[in-house]
């Protein structure tokens, strides 16, 4: 469980390199940095959109033989979406990030929140 603040990013990252080099050591380096980039957006998303301040976001990694699975749990039901590219905006990209990395990624609701998750092919 992390603080919603935009320090538990990295955190989570460090998290996310641990979890791979403990449970998945012969994963790949290209794979493992796909990992790290998706628990990184995931999180700064459940920072920035779906914790108020004193909040806490939880990450969570599971594996199987095809894939590895993030979960990032935040206190807010407002869904995340996928918005309309822009060129002036300097946010907004995660999500794409996200889509274009993982083979698939959902949300679920919880009765306090919601779970953004991803899978990301080993």
């Amino acid at each position: 469980m992390l603080v919603g603040t935009p320090e538990s990013v990295r955190a989570a990252r460090a998290y996310a390199r641990e979890f791979v080099a403990y449970h998945l050591p012969d994963l790949g380096t290209d794979r493992a940095d796909t990992v790290e980039l998706v628990v990184s957006e995931l999180v700064t998303n459940a920072v920035r959109y779906g914790a108020e301040p004193g909040d806490s976001v939880l990450v969570g990694l599971s594996r199987t033989a095809a894939r590895v699975r993030v979960e990032v749990q935040d206190p807010v039901r407002r869904r995340p979406s996928l918005k309309r590219v822009s060129r002036e905006r300097e946010r907004g990209r995660g999500l794409f990030i996200v889509d274009a990395l993982a083979e698939r990624w959902g949300v679920v609701d919880r009765p306090f929140g919601k779970t953004v998750w991803a899978e990301v092919a080993r």
